[in-house]
């Protein structure tokens, strides 16, 4: 099925443990004709293997900002220049706030500054740390600029607490991108 017709999605993975769903992500976005192109943080990897992503993917996994590229630009302008859509899935409160103050200590954050491509994010955190004033108001500095916030679910969370913070369902985000494409 060719709903999403080649366009390159740049899926970026944060240390959440939420992470291991980016798994399926990819797979149901290749599903879907879309290039795949997944960037991690050093913390995403501790929770769930490149190796996967990239298979998943079929696509190489890019994790290390000083990795030396293969070509004369820094390894992350080739990436965020062929972004039709940056998507963050899951996104932590730490990757929400390097974003919304312009900060860039990962390779994925220096995607984030570098692209002009629309970005999606799709938050999960601990309830706490999602209603935490700072959180809020980095979510809306960063709505304010046009990126798309996916809404977290509510639910049993990882820590056991019961409350607003899960990864939005793999279903709906994929719908989400299907349907600003469409």
């Amino acid at each position: 099925m060719s709903l999403l017709g080649k366009k390159t999605i740049v899926l970026g993975v944060t240390g959440s443990i939420a992470a291991y769903k980016a798994a399926d992500i990819a797979s149901r976005l290749v599903k879907l004709d879309a290039c795949v192109r997944v960037v991690m943080t050093p913390a995403a990897a501790r929770f769930i293997s490149p190796l996967t992503l990239q298979t998943l993917s079929r696509n190489p996994v890019a994790l290390d900002p000083w990795e030396e590229p293969r070509e004369w630009l820094p390894n992350h302008i080739p990436l965020a220049d062929a972004a039709d859509l940056l998507l963050v899935a899951p996104a932590t409160a730490n990757t929400l706030a390097c974003f919304a103050h312009g900060l860039a200590p990962n390779l994925l954050t220096n995607i984030y500054l570098a692209t002009r491509a629309p970005v999606m994010l799709a938050p999960a955190m601990n309830s706490n740390m999602l209603a935490h004033p700072a959180t809020r108001a980095n979510l809306d500095v960063l709505r304010e600029r046009g990126d798309i916030i996916i809404e977290p679910d509510t639910g049993v969370l990882a820590c056991g607490a019961v409350g607003k913070g899960r990864l939005a369902p793999v279903e709906a985000i994929v719908e989400r991108v299907t349907a600003f494409f469409n």
